[in-house]
């Protein structure tokens, strides 16, 4: 058995890529080895800005031998036939085997020896590599079946034990020297074999495995940063890239001028982060601190003072800039950034971006006005629903709930919520959001703050996005929640009106991330809304400015198919909780619930329900009931005739309690109680089955035992529909 080393030098691979680059050269190496027989084990493969290198150990040193069999004409098939068999298997006739009137020829394939297969694999895997982008170089760049590669490849070692594994590629020849650190030791290396590897480059200032180079920028980072009383921003991302950028890491610290503190901490960290690579820190107070911690890719002889001293004036330029745009941005109040916005195509059928700016101000607007959201912080209480909706909207529930003397809290609540929204997309035409798009929200709560606006509205146009992905804060200040969900609503109910819905794994306008993102601010708000009365109250804004002619198309399918899209949403969303689809279905087919606080209670209900003796009998009861009855067809009430048995007299009194205890519940969102009422329906409903037969030949006492099991599934029915359970 013998190890083998593989290693593709080129110019610098971007960091990005290099995580790619090494699953792609485990694919192909695997894939080349698997066709050829030979069985691959661990594979450790490495990455530096200047190399791909992978190492097999233990490969045998030649294929086993294989034995092919092929099936070929009958014996009794033309002449031609069997000529064409024999030409194909390169056998004479007297070689192949008669099993029952059919020609089988038997061919032993020898075992190769391993070194072949590599040095026919080699020139595959190069030229078969997938990079997100790739050139041709030199020579033979004119040629389009030139080699392509991320960066122009200088050198390939190939070494299977000692031996050199002799092959080319692209003009390219494999050899025993690479090279080392490009300004400690540029030289050629001798490399031995997979075993010294490693060593020797690390002996030439080269760390080739990336997450020891990793381990030393985490490490290395956070001590000169607690080396000079400062605290490390831990950025596991930004560590990945700088092992990506470099062969012999060395972490140094580094200060610019206090004054640009003034300027936002994030700004400052993004400006660190995205243009130079570098970490931030923060004092002893918890603030950012002025200082930094860059990568250098050398150990330098004066400890990195002119490293950094570079590095201060590449950030203090950067900084100056977003100081800039921080000074230009404020000389505009927002509500004059604001304007800008009509110049700006939100979408083609949708809009500008004042448009849609419009339409949640008054959806925003809309949501306060009828009590949807409360002006107090305090979630609205169970049993509630919001308020009426706009004239074309599907109203499902029925006026706002009592919240006492609230009129004036709730008029300045609307008010904020309209001016935050008109407010929202301001800083998108702001010059440091061009800069930056990712502080689109977070600069406009910013200078919101800054031009002296409500704090209310400064954090309403700050976390308006929120929550933009798994983990993320969900907004619970009534005016941000107003905003948030106004502007998510319009979004969804105007991309689905013109029927620019998700398909497969294409979202292009991030619809599946707007519904969970509404799904959740409802949930944590436990705000008391029908969906589809919010889908109708977004849909009214967008009629409101549509041509009459357009209307019809606009509306067309649109509620049920987004309702439709918000539950396949749910399900995603509670599955990762641990609850069952299955029982979302069954709530949900019930009709009319559309209120997410009241269906998650009562699928939670119904999953503790389940998860119990009586849930699973009942739920049996329940299937074998339905069954009987899909088999009857029609079935007529018979419940006010005497009972035939015991057995039917005590299920009839289970029923009698059961129904309203149930229904009482549901109404009370008591939602556990009512599972309890149906769990009293288990014993009754197996004593039924197991004492009487329902298919009685007397027609009366049929009917009354149809009767009866259909006020059984009804009863079930009023909690959740249990022809959609699973098991």
């Amino acid at each position: 058995m013998t190890d083998f080393l593989l290693e593709l030098r080129s110019e610098e691979i971007p960091a990005r890529m290099q995580a790619g680059a090494r699953a792609e050269l485990e694919k192909l190496f695997r894939a080349r080895m698997a066709a050829a027989g030979l069985a691959v084990g661990d594979l450790t493969i490495w990455s530096t800005p200047r190399r791909l290198a992978l190492i097999a150990k233990d490969l045998p040193d030649a294929t086993a031998a294989v034995s092919e069999e092929l099936k070929g004409p009958r014996t009794s098939a033309p002449p031609q036939a069997l000529d064409g068999f024999l030409r194909k298997t390169g056998l004479t006739q007297d070689r192949l085997e008669d099993r029952d009137g059919v020609y089988f020829a038997v061919i032993d394939k020898p075992g190769r020896a391993t070194g072949d297969v590599l040095a026919e694999a080699i020139p595959a895997i190069v030229r078969a590599f997938a990079w997100p982008k790739s050139m041709r170089w030199g020579r033979d760049s004119a040629n389009s079946d030139s080699l392509r590669w991320v960066r122009p490849l200088s050198g390939i070692v190939a070494l299977f034990g000692e031996r050199l594994i002799a092959c080319e590629v692209g003009r390219i020849s494999v050899g025993f020297a690479t090279r080392g650190h490009r300004f400690h030791c540029p030289g050629e290396i001798t490399i031995g074999s997979a075993a010294d590897y490693a060593d020797k480059l690390r002996a030439c200032h080269v760390i080739v495995d990336q997450e020891e180079r990793a381990r030393i920028i985490r490490e290395g980072a956070a001590k000169v940063a607690v080396d000079a009383g400062l605290t490390l921003v831990e950025d596991e991302g930004l560590v990945v890239e700088n092992a990506g950028l470099t062969e012999w890491p060395v972490p140094l610290l580094g200060r610019f001028d206090e004054t640009f503190l003034d300027v936002p901490p994030e700004v400052i960290q993004l400006t660190a982060r995205v243009n130079q690579k570098y970490f931030v820190v923060t004092g002893a107070d918890g603030r950012l601190a002025n200082g930094f911690v860059c990568t250098a890719n050398i150990a330098a002889s004066d400890g990195g003072a002119a490293i950094v001293a570079g590095n201060r004036k590449v950030l203090a330029a950067r900084l100056s800039d977003a100081r800039f745009f921080w000074e230009q941005d404020q000389k505009k109040t927002l509500k004059q950034h604001a304007e800008k916005l009509a110049n700006i195509t939100f979408h083609e059928k949708l809009g500008t971006v004042a448009d849609k700016v419009e339409r949640v101000a008054k959806l925003a607007r809309w949501l306060v006005e009828e009590g949807i959201v409360a002006p107090s912080c305090v979630p609205a209480q169970a049993g509630t629903q919001g308020g009426h909706a706009p004239a074309s909207a599907d109203a499902s529930s029925g006026p706002p709930p009592s919240r006492g003397n609230t009129e004036v809290s709730r008029k300045e609540l609307a008010d904020q919520a309209e001016r935050a929204a008109r407010l929202a997309k301001a800083d998108l035409v702001t010059e440091m959001v061009g800069e930056f798009p990712e502080l689109q929200g977070l600069m406009g709560g910013y200078y919101a703050r800054a031009e002296g606006l409500p704090d209310a509205v400064a954090d309403a146009i700050r976390d308006h996005y929120k929550p933009v992905g798994q983990g993320d804060d969900v907004p619970t200040a009534p005016v941000t929640v107003a905003v948030a969900l106004a502007d998510k609503l319009d979004t969804l109910v105007g991309f689905f009106g013109w029927e620019m819905w998700p398909t497969g794994s294409k979202d292009p306008f991030a619809l599946r991330r707007a519904a969970l993102s509404i799904l959740s601010t409802l949930s944590v708000n436990q705000i008391r809304v029908g969906l589809r009365q919010l889908v109708g109250a977004a849909a009214h804004w967008h009629l409101e400015v549509l041509p009459e002619h357009k209307r019809d198309d606009f509306v067309a399918a649109m509620r049920e198919t987004t309702i439709d899209f918000f539950i396949d949403r749910l399900k995603v969303q509670q599955r990762e909780a641990g609850v069952r689809h299955d029982l979302i279905d069954a709530v949900f087919a019930l009709g009319g619930e559309s209120d997410l606080v009241r269906l998650l209670a009562r699928v939670q209900a119904l999953q503790a329900f389940m998860a119990t003796d009586d849930g699973a009998n009942l739920l049996a009861g329940y299937k074998r009931a339905a069954n009987i009855l899909k088999q009857a067809g029609e079935v007529t009430d018979a419940a006010a005739a005497t009972p035939p048995t015991d057995a039917d007299a005590a299920l009839l009194a289970a029923l009698g309690a059961a129904e309203p205890a149930a229904a009482a519940a549901v109404a009370a969102e008591h939602f556990t109680d009512a599972m309890a009422a149906l769990a009293t329906l288990r014993a009754p409903i197996d004593a039924f089955f197991e004492g009487v037969m329902v298919n009685d030949p007397d027609p009366a006492v049929r009917a009354y035992r149809l009767g009866l099991l259909a006020r059984f599934t009804g009863a079930v029915h009023g909690v959740a529909d249990f022809s959609k359970i699973e098991g």
